[in-house]
């Protein structure tokens, strides 16, 4: 893999591909992306998707260890270990608590530590990058192997689709670790949906390789556009920028024209590897999801972006459902449910948030951004609420000047998209503090008086209820 993608390189280095690849500052990553992820998927298809289980799970490891080595050279240790320890708990204790917080804790310490001796002030592609997405495979599957050992009728209907009945063998999870459609930068799926593409049944003829190429190239060329729009934008619109007297000097107006654009243009960033590797996903069948109520063939189980609702939403948690979406899932279905315990949702969220920020890194601005996606989420639906709740403000919305209402949303959103990214892209508190206090802390300032103000408004523009009404409600 490693002469393949040098060779090819020197091939295409004046392309308009590479410049893109190289503009982007991590080229091993695209590369494996671009040049290995489909031809492995395609030699799948035509010379595996017959074979043994054993042989395609022999094929998924050493196709995955080579892209591994290929971007992280002797680091591949990393994952290896964990994969073989995660496997020795599955084994050792079973089907147990002790087994889901032994792994949970194991695997959390383990890219934690990572974080600390490899961390810096700079994005950079370690491989503690493509470990966290690896981390949440393993939690997952010691979660959805003690689900297994439940009674059906105990298990929610997310649980049922991924819960184990069997003990996986060490070949059978180093082949769903290493699965390169999903090693480097997810998406996130189950052992069970792994289990079903080996045995042939992710494809729209059963027991024959899908007819997914054209759905897949779909996505590839859409990974393409975006990839380019951040390749030409991207430069223009950096991090850095933030952080120089420039833009220190700039008005109020200017700063925050300047978020807006850029928050858009460097989202596409991780918008286009999410295509470009759902559409290996598709080629290799693993995106099959089955039919829609139409009956038409679908191929979104491994989509991690909506490219549609991204674009046109005028809500924070419409670009939330939007974006990321199979990790989201994962922390939905793994952490937020499962915290049902608690007996408050917002506590639930309040701590699901928690994680993701942990997971993400130790750096204060993970901390910062969920912490706002927190706050920025609960105001939204406060406000949905009033909107829906308010004869007026249902007909605005439902009039002739919804259009205006609508632009001014997008702009809003877009904006305030862009305020807590600031601190999940510059990561030390003495960075993200100094473009917040350039900026007046005006988002914090915004919805904190939007919080304030909220119950207020809901007073003026909510109709009270009647008696009669209130004891028939």
């Amino acid at each position: 893999v490693h002469f393949y993608c040098k060779s090819v390189l020197n091939e295409i280095q004046n392309s308009f591909v590479y410049s893109c690849i190289a503009s982007c500052h991590v080229p091993n990553l695209f590369l494996s992306v671009f040049l290995v992820g489909y031809p492995f998927a395609l030699v799948y298809r035509w010379f595996f998707f017959h074979q043994s289980a054993t042989v395609v799970h022999l094929f998924h490891t050493f196709s995955g260890l080579a892209l591994a080595t290929f971007n992280f050279g002797s680091r591949v240790c990393h994952s290896f270990l964990c994969i073989v320890i995660q496997f020795l708990l599955l084994r050792l204790m079973g089907r147990t608590v002790t087994c889901v917080l032994s792994s949970f804790i194991f695997q959390m310490i383990y890219l934690l530590m990572g974080y600390y001796y490899t961390a810096t002030e700079e994005y950079d592609i370690k491989w503690t990058m493509p470990h966290c997405v690896l981390a949440l495979k393993l939690i997952g599957l010691a979660l959805d192997y003690y689900d297994g050992g439940k009674e059906q009728v105990s298990l929610s209907a997310d649980q049922k689709k991924s819960a184990l009945n069997s003990t996986p063998s060490l070949l059978e999870v180093f082949g769903f670790s290493y699965f390169y459609g999903g090693f480097l930068v997810g998406p996130q799926f189950t052992l069970q949906n792994y289990q079903h593409l080996v045995s042939r049944e992710m494809s729209d003829v059963p027991g024959q390789p899908p007819n997914s190429v054209v759905p897949a190239m779909k996505r590839f060329g859409l990974g393409l556009i975006t990839l380019s729009v951040f390749a030409i934008g991207g430069p223009h619109y950096s991090d850095s920028y933030y952080l120089t007297d420039e833009f220190e000097a700039h008005p109020f107006w200017y700063k925050c024209v300047y978020m807006l654009v850029w928050v858009k243009i460097n989202l596409y960033k991780y918008i286009s590897c999410w295509l470009i590797t759902e559409g290996v996903c598709i080629l290799s069948g693993l995106g099959y999801n089955g039919k829609n109520e139409k009956g038409e063939h679908q191929w979104d189980a491994c989509a991690n972006v909506r490219l549609w609702l991204f674009e046109t939403t005028p809500l924070f948690t419409g670009t939330i459902n939007s974006f990321n979406i199979n990790t989201n899932a994962w922390v939905a279905r793994q952490v937020f449910k499962r915290l049902r315990f608690l007996g408050n949702k917002l506590l639930s969220q309040m701590f699901t948030l928690l994680f993701l920020a942990v997971w993400h890194g130790l750096h204060s601005g993970y901390l910062i951004c969920f912490s706002l996606e927190f706050i920025i989420v609960n105001v939204e639906r406060q406000a949905e609420t009033l909107v829906r709740d308010s004869p007026l403000l249902t007909s605005i919305a439902q009039s002739h000047l919804y259009p205006f209402v609508y632009v001014v949303q997008q702009l809003i959103h877009w904006l305030f998209m862009g305020y807590p990214l600031v601190p999940f892209c510059l990561f030390t508190y003495d960075k993200w503090l100094k473009v917040y206090s350039s900026i007046y802390f005006s988002g914090h300032i915004f919805f904190f008086i939007a919080f304030l103000v909220l119950p207020y408004l809901r007073k003026v523009f909510v109709p009270r209820k009647r008696g009669s009404e209130k004891k028939e409600d």
